[in-house]
């Protein structure tokens, strides 16, 4: 073989290399479970997504509570965001673009004119890298990092991203966001989005469960549902569960169903969030968090969509209570900021206590 075919060969075989490690393939990726007795999390370093969370009922019988997909393609393609970290941004950004010290950042839109979740590659849909893992023992734990670069989504300056997913006592999930902005300032606000239904992923609709959220007032939106910049109060309308009541019980007096941002009333710094109840299969979920907000969906958009099993999801199949910062606060002043100035770091904890209910 000439001198000249080997060093097109390397040339070629380079070339090759440097397009695979920029893209998204299956020795990138893997699933990562992490164990306590009868209570484990799945968790992928694709988007760093919860992809299961398996509980025992009130007669032992153990159900996966989170809707997904049996293959890691198919979190690939879908638009749910099942299970996923969200960011830089969660939630919507008005018209793609901000102001920021006079300097308007124009984004990527995803959805309409408007950006959602971080942009069409948020955080959702990168690759992290797993730092540190510890699958059993008394804590459990796992931790995912990922640079994203300036530029990234239209968003200013390179920031550093962690999460930390622990099983600590029996029961409780911990879920530990933190992100650094490395050398410009630069909005940061995460959360992630698994998709709860106490009964199992595979039991229906979520109408009878019954929630409780700690919060009395909403950010309303416009048609786009975009935050309007308003702070109303819930009391007498069907957004009002400071008491315990059924995710059904007036979803009808909404247009399509729950869908909005709450502003938690505690001001501690670890707040109670919302619980949720499952009679038939006795589970409870207790959230807390060191975020302001909430925002409360019932999956009003999950049509037809074929899951685990090959279950297929409908309206209402699940409920999602994604503890976050305000929406779109770089476009509204009066809203608490959600910039990040290099040298601080971001941080937003969670906790998800389950127990059981006999009676």
């Amino acid at each position: 073989m000439s001198s000249k075919v080997i060093s097109l060969l390397i040339c070629l075989f380079f070339i090759l290399h440097l397009l695979a490690a920029d893209s998204v393939t299956g020795q990138d990726i893997g699933i990562y479970e992490i164990k306590k007795g009868d209570f484990s999390v799945k968790i992928t370093n694709y988007g760093a997504r919860i992809i299961s969370v398996f509980l025992p009922d009130k007669n032992g019988k153990i159900d996966d509570v989170v809707l997904g997909y049996d293959n890691i393609k198919e979190y690939m393609n879908e638009t749910h965001y099942f299970g996923a970290l969200l960011g830089r941004v969660v939630n919507r950004i008005a018209g793609a673009q901000f102001n920021l010290n006079g300097t308007v950042y124009k984004l990527v839109p995803n959805e309409g004119n408007n950006t959602i979740h971080g942009g069409p590659k948020g955080f959702s849909f990168v690759v992290w890298k797993v730092n540190e893992y510890v699958q059993d023992g008394p804590c459990p734990y796992i931790t995912l990092t990922y640079h994203s670069a300036d530029g990234e989504e239209g968003f200013p300056g390179d920031v550093l991203a962690s999460v930390t997913y622990a099983l600590k006592d029996p029961y409780k999930l911990s879920v530990e966001f933190k992100a650094k902005s490395l050398n410009k300032a630069t909005p940061i606000n995460l959360s992630h989005h698994p998709y709860w239904n106490l009964g199992g992923h595979n039991s229906g609709d979520i109408l009878s469960q019954v929630v409780q959220i700690f919060a009395s007032h909403i950010t309303p939106v416009d048609e786009q549902l975009i935050p309007t910049g308003e702070i109303a109060p819930i009391k007498n309308t069907p957004y009002d569960f400071l008491k315990p009541r059924k995710v059904g019980s007036r979803i009808d007096k909404v247009q399509n169903g729950y869908d909005r941002n709450y502003i938690l009333d505690s001001n501690e710094k670890m707040k109670p969030v919302a619980i949720v109840y499952d009679e038939k299969s006795g589970r409870v979920m207790d959230i807390q968090a060191t975020a302001p907000c909430v925002h409360f969906y019932t999956a009003n958009w999950i049509i037809n969509v074929k899951g685990k099993g090959g279950f297929v999801y409908q309206p209402h199949s699940a409920l999602s209570l994604e503890t976050q910062g305000y929406p779109d606060a770089v476009n509204h002043p009066n809203f608490p900021s959600t910039i990040v100035t290099p040298g601080k770091t971001y941080a937003h904890s969670v906790l998800y206590t389950f127990s059981i209910k006999k009676s």
